[in-house]
Formats: structure tokens, C-alpha cells, sequence
């Protein structure tokens, strides 16, 4: 919830967020991400390397806390 706040993907649930990126990177379906589906599957999606990447940018927290 903290990262999809942060990134402003507030207009899903975080179960639905959660199973968005399973669906994108479990490539054998089995309900787990080894760190190397996670890193395969990071790689090839941008928008979710997108939403990676400012999740460790701490600017974006910066902006959430002076926005309220």
C-alpha cells in the first residue's frame, strides 16, 4: 500500500495490486517469485521498473509528506 501511495496507484486495492505483478513475473504460475523471476521480470517491464525505481526515490516520500 506504501509503495502504491508513494507511486500514486491508489485506484486499486493492494491485493489487486499485489496479483497485477504476480501476473506480469510469476512466469511459472506456481504463486511464488523466486529473486529471479523477480529480477527477469522487473527487467522486461518498463512501467514496472518505473515503479520500482520511485519507490526507492525518496524524493517522491518527500512530496507525499508536504502534501498531507
Amino acid at each position: 500500500q506504501a509503495i502504491q501511495a508513494i507511486n500514486g496507484c491508489t485506484n486499486m486495492s493492494a491485493e489487486e495490486f499485489t496479483n497485477m505483478i504476480f501476473q506480469k513475473i510469476d512466469v511459472n504460475n506456481d504463486g511464488e517469485l523466486t529473486l529471479e523471476e523477480f529480477i527477469n521480470g522487473v527487467e522486461k517491464d518498463e512501467d514496472l521498473m518505473e515503479l520500482i525505481t520511485k519507490s526507492f526515490d525518496l524524493s517522491n516520500v518527500l512530496k507525499v509528506i508536504q502534501n498531507g
